[in-house]
């Protein structure tokens, strides 16, 4: 089951129901809406619009590129997935997300970690008070140097 919407939400649903969810916004059930949902039922984590492109073709080689993002756009909207930034820009979708976080980036071996929202609390909530700025956690991107990366520069 995926919750819908915001954290606090209590709507819940399956990726059994999407087909239904998909009909009430005007969209039709297409082999290659199927194709894609089946694909993100078997995903959990983040994924580039581009792999699911990829995956989506393995199954049916006739599924276009922009029927996968404009599915996948209807489907953040319902809460079944969220999208990120990667420090590089490229556009992550985080497939199932549980609660809200960001992401920390090493600029040198590109690993990537998530940040969750009790750790970032300060930061936002600094940002909050001194900008009256409001943060989506969820783009939060931070790029810089993880640990094993800085002791290679130091010696």
């Amino acid at each position: 089951m995926t919750q819908i919407g915001s954290h606090e939400s209590a709507m819940y649903v399956s990726w059994t129901d999407v087909r239904d969810l998909l009909r009430a916004r005007g969209l039709r059930w297409t082999p290659q809406r199927r194709t894609l949902i089946d694909v993100l039922a078997k995903t959990d984590g983040h994924v580039t619009g581009a792999e699911l492109v990829e995956k989506c073709r393995t199954l049916d080689p006739t599924t276009t590129p922009s029927t996968v993002y404009r599915t996948l756009d209807v489907l953040e909207e319902l809460g079944l997935l969220s999208h990120s930034h990667a420090a590089d820009g490229r556009e992550e979708f985080h497939v199932r997300p549980v609660a809200a976080h960001g992401h920390l980036h090493c600029i040198d071996c590109r690993t990537t970690w998530e940040i969750a929202a009790e750790e970032a609390a300060p930061l936002v909530e600094a940002v909050e008070r001194n900008r009256s700025f409001a943060v989506d956690l969820s783009h939060l991107s931070i790029a810089g140097r993880c640990a094993g990366c800085r002791a290679v520069i130091a010696d």
